[in-house]
């Protein structure tokens, strides 16, 4: 097969030289029939280079490319890594809640009042107190005398005192 940066154009004389579509129709049709079989008709070969930019913004295009395939898929699998630890630890979340409600309803039931009595009477040695012991008389004293104790002085109130008595004994 021929290079792929080649370009074939067919060149027939026959149809330049007509003027309007219908006649180019015509005539080719009846040229084909006429000519030889060993006659072909002349090809033109024209090569076409490639520019060495294009080349180059190709190969970048495509590594920028993978580059921003491979970033999206890493994030997706950072998501998903995630999304999986937010599960587990639900999942270990929601163990520990029927854990914790099970615990409260076995220490409700280890301090119920039949509970604390029955451990103080068998372990502790206590007896239960009837009423008649639980009750005790106090003595208050009924008088309408009220006595109030004497206070200590302030330091300022025994200057006075003693500047009073001074005052006194030289008066006579």
């Amino acid at each position: 097969m021929a290079d792929r940066n080649a370009v074939f154009h067919y060149y027939n004389a026959d149809i330049e030289e007509s003027s309007s579509d219908t006649d180019i129709k015509t005539d080719s049709a009846s040229k084909q029939n006429d000519t030889d079989p060993e006659e072909k008709p002349e090809i033109e070969y024209r090569r076409t280079e490639a520019r060495s930019g294009s080349l180059i913004s190709i190969i970048f295009v495509s590594i920028l490319a993978a580059v921003l395939l491979g970033t999206v898929i890493y994030s997706l699998d950072r998501r998903n890594t995630m999304f999986n630890k937010v599960a587990d630890k639900n999942q270990e979340l929601s163990l520990v809640k029927s854990d914790n409600v099970r615990l409260q309803a076995e220490l409700e039931s280890r301090i119920s009042a039949k509970n604390v009595e029955d451990y103080a009477e068998n372990v502790l040695g206590m007896k239960r107190i009837d009423s008649k012991t639980q009750i005790k008389y106090i003595k208050i004293q009924t008088g309408d005398v009220v006595n109030i104790p004497e206070q200590e002085k302030g330091l300022g109130a025994k200057i006075k005192g003693f500047f009073e008595k001074c005052v006194e004994y030289f008066r006579g």
